[in-house]
């Protein structure tokens, strides 16, 4: 008799001895191991599927009707949606501010973000403490920020040019075009916190062996910076990138720093900062155009997906890692 006949035997043996006494036969470590697994996950997988795929195949719906939110005297229009959207000039404009916001504010983020962790990881006194005013905008809530910066740059009343009176200066409009958009990009730098811890997360990750060794074949700072401890940031960097952009293209912020307010909010927002969300926002709760502005939604959602895979294939070698992802276990 061979080993696997053996086998067999002796399982089907015990099988019928746990029936004929009644007793569950046991779960292997294996299934069990599966069993905890979902179980441990189930919160998440049913969140995702009640918070996520949900509303995004109702909004998927929705592009191809003329549900206004109220009335039910709605149509089915197919790709009628979609074709208004390509032809409508305002969404074009308002997509390629979205574009430069994000090509400006996120570059300006990580930069700024990487010199205060590059600062705060010095031998410093008090460095927990500066580590921790630094991060502290961060954790605003948006509308908090938003209301603050409108009282900080109010033509009016604002501290802002308060400051320019008292120097003889006549006080400027920020809330308005031209100088909006500058606003509105102070608001991102003032948030670099975020992205300073996790760029202090992964400056602490660099080896300083690397350092040393660079610095006894004489290399400088800069050199060193640029060298080694950049290309091991490559990883901390991209992430940054992706999310930043991700971000950037769905900020609502405008809306708070509009100088003055009606029931919408958006005849108010100064043209240089009608930003895509923007236009998105005033077709569902401006206009009541709810089919219209989940089409514009899954039109966003495509080219996020477009644009964070052209950034993955870009810089596909120029991405260190200490360990390949690619690797398969053997």
């Amino acid at each position: 008799m061979t080993v696997d006949q053996l086998r067999s035997r002796t399982g089907r043996s015990v099988a019928a001895r746990a029936r004929a006494t009644g007793a569950r036969p046991r779960t292997s470590m294996t299934t069990r191991r599966h069993r905890a697994f979902y179980l441990f996950t189930s919160p998440w997988i049913i969140g995702f599927l009640l918070l996520t795929v949900t509303p995004m195949a109702y909004a998927l719906w929705l592009s191809f009707t003329t549900f206004d939110g109220i009335s039910p005297n709605w149509k089915y229009v197919g790709l009628g949606n979609y074709r208004e959207l390509l032809n409508d000039p305002v969404t074009w404009d308002s997509l390629g501010r979205a574009g430069l916001f994000a090509v400006t504010s996120v570059p300006l983020s990580i930069l700024a973000g990487l010199g205060l962790a590059v600062l705060v990881n010095r031998p410093l006194k008090a460095r927990g403490l500066f580590r921790t005013l630094l991060y502290l905008p961060a954790v605003v809530p948006p509308v908090g920020a938003g209301l603050a910066f409108k009282l900080l740059f109010d033509q009016n009343s604002g501290a802002s040019n308060g400051v320019l009176t008292f120097f003889g200066i006549d006080a400027v409009p920020w809330l308005a075009d031209p100088y909006a958009r500058y606003v509105l990009l102070m608001t991102v730098l003032w948030a670099a916190g975020n992205v300073m811890i996790i760029s202090l997360a992964g400056l602490q990750d660099v080896p300083r062996e690397l350092h040393e060794a660079a610095r006894i074949d004489g290399a400088g700072s800069w050199r060193t910076f640029c060298s080694i401890t950049v290309p091991l940031l490559s990883p901390v960097l991209l992430f940054q990138t992706v999310t930043g952009m991700i971000a950037s293209v769905q900020t609502i912020m405008p809306l708070l720093l509009a100088p003055l307010g009606d029931t919408s909010g958006i005849t108010t927002v100064p043209q240089s900062n009608y930003l895509y969300m923007m236009h998105v926002f005033a077709q569902y709760f401006a206009l009541g155009r709810y089919g219209y502005a989940s089409a514009l939604l899954w039109v966003l959602f495509v080219l996020i997906l477009v644009v964070t895979g052209l950034i993955f294939k870009c810089t596909s070698g120029a991405v260190f890692y200490t360990v390949d992802p690619e690797a398969k276990k053997k």
